[in-house]
């Protein structure tokens, strides 16, 4: 039997990588509005520690349907972007805009992916990563109102 060591046990057991307050969203998806884009959503919970400084990553991602799994799109990675002290749940966003496929050509079939981090010095104390899912009420910058989605066809 494998035993894990201590410290990836703990971090796994850490309830704020468990809290419904973390999650990742398309808000925004070829509207009128924002045409060609893909809206990035994230939500991270604090723990409370203002000493601690949370960072998110949004980055798309594009269905290769020659092999069924998810790639990173080229261009479209955010880096990691500042949100806040860890005082409190805080919530980011990004728009990409993505350039369409060629006339005939199939529909890009694309969803988000948030890297969540907290840092106190500097240093990275937990990590984790999600991909957008729906169904996330009161989504900030939501196009239309209320959009909350796991993917998004740009045609």
């Amino acid at each position: 039997m494998a035993v894990a060591p201590a410290c990836v046990a703990a971090r796994q057991a850490d309830p704020i990588l468990h809290d419904k307050r973390l999650w990742a969203t398309v808000n925004v998806c070829d509207t009128v509005g924002h045409p060609d884009s893909i809206g990035i959503r994230g939500s991270m919970p604090g723990d409370g520690d203002k000493t601690e400084v949370m960072f998110m990553r949004f980055q798309v991602q594009l269905f290769g349907a020659a092999d069924a799994r998810w790639h990173n799109l080229a261009g479209a990675d955010s880096g990691f972007v500042e949100v806040g002290s860890a005082r409190k749940a805080r919530q980011s966003g990004n728009t990409f805009t993505i350039t369409p496929p060629r006339a005939g050509a199939a529909p890009y079939l694309l969803r988000g992916a948030v890297a969540f981090e907290w840092r106190e010095a500097g240093q990275v104390v937990r990590h984790t990563r999600r991909s957008t899912t729906a169904a996330h009420p009161n989504t900030a910058g939501s196009d239309p109102a209320g959009f909350s989605s796991a993917t998004c066809t740009i045609t």
